[in-house]
């Protein structure tokens, strides 16, 4: 089983070919293509590799699904005797993506 370690967004993912992955958001459209180049480690038929910090030549192959929105966080503070409160909400912008092709050096 072929698989790779890639950073995007600050974190870092474990991905396998068509594996449906979703990520903090990137400029691109749906439909296009994205190549991640941040390549941590490649697993295959040929054993393992890891870089230090990247894997020199390995790339990996996204299509870009859709752009959405992740659920709401709530955000509440509250003083304790004082009736203070506030509340607030937010969601994160996301891209949902299908991984295509892992290719190593």
């Amino acid at each position: 089983m072929t698989y790779a370690v890639i950073r995007t967004g600050g974190k870092q993912y474990r991905v396998t070919p068509d594996a449906v992955l979703t990520v903090e958001r990137l400029e691109a459209e749906p439909g296009s293509t994205v190549t991640f180049h941040d390549v941590l480690m490649v697993a295959g038929e040929g054993g393992l590799t890891v870089g230090a910090p990247t894997v020199p030549g390995a790339s990996v192959t996204a299509t870009v699904v859709e752009q959405s929105r992740g659920d709401k966080v709530l955000i509440f503070k509250k003083r304790r005797r004082q009736n203070s409160r506030r509340k607030n909400g937010h969601r994160q912008h996301q891209t949902v993506l299908k991984i295509a092709t892992i290719t190593a050096a």
